[in-house]
């Protein structure tokens, strides 16, 4: 189940970053690239949580707290993926590949755990064996 998940969750992943990419380059001839990144930001977010929630982890009930905590989430590894690109370019100046790939690696990382964990936990109780696998 947890390889099934992986998978999953990345090609959810490329599909958000795809869908950023897409609707922030068709925004940047009409408004400014502050508000086309936001708003690119906010749909790639959108395709996350819905693949997330209904493919990846399969999560059947509909609460407002899944909205409430994957926002938590995505703005709480937002910032941990900026401190760690920041982190990087000190440590390894002028690798901004580099630093690219720490912070989303990272982010990806938490973003799977706090999702898996925390945002679409499993409805079954806490020592149920069928969480870890």
């Amino acid at each position: 189940m947890l390889k099934k998940q992986l998978l999953r969750f990345l090609i959810t992943g490329c599909s958000a970053v795809i869908t950023d990419s897409i609707v922030y380059y068709l925004l940047l001839n009409i408004l400014s690239t502050s508000i086309s990144k936001g708003i690119s930001f906010l749909c790639g977010a959108g395709i996350a949580f819905i693949l997330n929630k209904l493919w990846t982890f399969e999560a059947t009930k509909n609460t407002a707290s899944h909205v409430w905590k994957f926002s938590i989430l995505y703005l709480s590894t937002l910032a941990i993926n900026i401190l760690m690109n920041k982190l990087t370019l000190i440590i390894f100046p002028s690798n901004y590949i580099l630093a690219f790939l720490v912070a989303t690696g990272t982010s990806m990382v938490l973003n799977f755990i706090g999702q898996k964990w925390w945002v679409f936990r499993s409805d079954k109780i806490i020592g149920d064996r069928s969480m870890l696998q």
